[in-house]
C-alpha cells in the first residue's frame, strides 16, 4: 500500500507511521471531515439552539416546558417519518447507480439550505398564525424538519463510503477516527455559542449553516469517488422508480436468510431509538428538568463530547481485539447506566456522571454499529443492507420522540416527573436492543494485516 515507508523501520514506528498515513490520506481525512461538518450540525442544532429556541419561545413554567419537549419531540418524529418513506429507496439507488457522494452532496446541501431557512425565518415577526402558533415558529418547525431529513438521508451515503476507504480490520480504527473527528467538529460548533449567547438562538442557526458548508467542502471538492459498475446497466435496461420499493421488499426478504445482519439490525432499532431521542431532549432535559442554564449546558455537553471523542478511540480498538458483538454489548450497558442515571438524578453531581457516560455510548455507537454491518453482511448485497441498516435507525427515529413527546405532553402537569418518566421508557428501549443483540450469531473476522 501506497502509505507504507520505503525502509524498515522498528515494527511499532512503522505501525505508527502506517496509521497516520491511513488517517491523512486524502479519502479518509475528506471523509472525515464531512463527520466534523455534519456533526455540527447535529449537536449545534438537534442538541443545543433548536431545543433551547423552543423552550425561549414557548416555555416558561413548568407545565409549558413539558409542552416545549413535546413540540421538539413530534419534530423529530416527523424528520423520522420522512426517512422510514423514503431512505429505503437510497440504499437501492446506490447500488443501482454504484454513485454514492453524486448523492451526498445535494441532500448536504439542502440541509445546509433549510438550516439558514431556520434563522432567516426565526427573525420574521409575522402577525399571523397557524395551529395556534405564531407562523414564523411553525415555519421553523418545518423548515428543522426539512433539515433533518436531509441530514441524516446524506448519512446514508457517507456511511456506505467507508468500505470504500478502508478494508479489513481497518475498518474500525477508520470507523472510529472519523467519528472522533467528527465530535471534534462538536468543539468547533460550541464556538457559535460564545458568539450568539443565551438569547440570539436565530444567528445560531445562520452560523451553524455556514460552518456545516465549510467543512463539507473537502469532500464536494476533493474525495474522488471510485468508479463503479451500475446496476441498471448490468442488467441492461434502466428500471422505473416507484420499482425501488419493491426491490426494497426483496432486500428486506433476502436480509431475513443472513440471520446475524437482519437480527443486529433489530437490536440497533432500539439502541438507536435511545441514543437519537436522548440526543434530541438532552438540552432542554438539563435546563427544565435539572436547572442548568444554558451556559451551564453548552459546559456539559463539552465535557461529554470530549467523553464521546474518548470512547470512539477507545472502543475502535475493543472492536478490533473483541469483535464487533462484545464491543456492542458493552456500549450497550454503559448506555443504559448513563440513562438510569441521568432519569434519577436529582443533583448536579449524578447528572454530571450521566452525561459522561452517555458520551461514551453515544460516540462509540457509531462505531461499533458501522463495523458490525461490515461485518456481517456480504460484500455484495452491502449497500443494500447499509440501506436497511438506516431503514432501521430511522424507524426508530419516528418511535423514540413519538413516545418521549407523548409521555410529557400526557404527564405535562406532573412537571418535571413527565421528562423522568419519559427518559425512563428510552431504559426499557435500550434493554430490549441488548437482550436482542445477544441472539445475534457471530464470529469474529481473522485479521490479516498488521492495520
Amino acid at each position: 500500500m501506497s502509505w507504507f515507508a520505503a525502509s524498515t523501520p522498528p515494527r511499532r514506528t512503522r505501525k505508527k507511521e502506517s496509521l497516520a498515513g491511513l488517517f491523512l490520506s486524502l479519502p479518509v481525512l475528506s471523509w472525515a471531515l464531512f463527520d466534523f461538518a455534519n456533526t455540527i450540525f447535529s449537536s449545534n442544532i438537534v442538541t443545543i439552539f433548536f431545543p433551547l429556541y423552543l423552550q425561549q419561545v414557548l416555555g416558561g413554567d413548568a407545565r409549558m416546558d413539558q409542552i416545549s419537549s413535546t413540540f421538539i419531540s413530534y419534530a423529530n418524529a416527523a424528520a423520522g417519518l420522512l426517512l422510514v418513506i423514503f431512505t429505503p429507496l437510497l440504499g437501492v439507488w446506490m447500488d443501482r447507480t454504484g454513485r454514492k457522494k453524486a448523492f451526498l452532496v445535494p441532500f448536504a446541501i439542502a440541509a445546509i439550505g433549510f438550516t439558514f431557512l431556520m434563522g432567516f425565518t426565526a427573525y420574521t415577526d409575522s402577525p399571523s398564525s397557524l395551529f395556534g402558533l405564531p407562523l414564523s415558529i411553525v415555519m421553523v418547525l418545518l423548515f428543522f424538519t426539512a433539515a433533518k431529513f436531509f441530514y441524516n438521508s446524506s448519512q446514508l451515503f457517507y456511511d456506505n463510503m467507508l468500505p470504500d476507504i478502508a478494508t479489513g480490520h481497518q475498518v474500525p480504527l477508520v470507523s472510529g477516527f472519523g467519528v472522533a473527528v467528527g465530535y471534534i467538529g462538536t468543539l468547533m460548533g460550541l464556538v457559535v455559542y460564545g458568539i450568539v449567547g443565551s438569547r440570539d438562538y436565530p444567528l445560531a442557526f445562520i452560523l451553524t449553516a455556514i460552518l456545516f458548508l465549510l467543512f463539507s467542502l473537502p469532500i464536494f471538492l476533493l474525495y474522488k469517488e471510485k468508479p463503479a459498475a451500475p446496476e441498471r446497466l448490468v442488467h441492461g435496461k434502466r428500471k422505473s422508480f416507484f420499482s425501488g420499493y419493491i426491490e426494497i421488499y426483496h432486500t428486506f426478504k433476502e436480509a431475513k436468510k443472513h440471520r446475524a445482519v437482519f437480527i443486529f439490525m433489530i437490536a440497533y432499532f432500539f439502541f438507536n431509538d435511545a441514543v437519537a431521542t436522548a440526543i434530541a431532549m438532552m438540552s432542554i432535559y438539563a435546563t427544565a428538568v435539572m436547572g442548568f442554564s444554558a451556559g451551564q449546558f453548552i459546559l456539559l455537553y463539552l465535557v461529554a463530547t470530549v467523553c464521546a471523542i474518548i470512547g470512539s478511540f477507545v472502543f475502535g480498538h475493543i472492536t478490533r481485539k473483541v469483535g464487533g458483538k462484545i464491543s456492542s454489548a458493552l456500549v450497550a450497558f454503559v448506555l443504559i447506566g448513563a440513562l438510569v442515571l441521568a432519569a434519577f438524578a436529582f443533583s448536579n453531581a449524578v447528572f454530571w456522571a450521566a452525561a459522561c457516560l452517555y458520551g461514551v455510548a453515544m460516540g462509540s455507537l457509531w462505531v461499533t454499529s458501522r463495523t458490525m454491518i461490515v461485518e456481517l453482511s456480504p460484500p455484495d448485497k452491502r449497500g443494500q443492507f447499509f440501506g436497511l441498516f438506516a431503514f432501521s435507525g430511522k424507524l426508530s427515529s419516528v418511535l423514540g420522540p413519538l413516545v418521549y413527546g407523548s409521555v410529557t405532553w400526557a404527564l405535562a402537569g406532573y412537571g418535571t416527573l413527565a421528562s423522568r418518566a419519559a427518559l425512563l421508557s428510552l431504559v426499557i428501549m435500550a434493554m430490549i436492543g441488548l437482550l436482542v443483540l445477544i441472539k445475534v450469531p457471530y464470529t469474529k473476522p481473522i485479521e490479516t494485516s498488521e492495520i
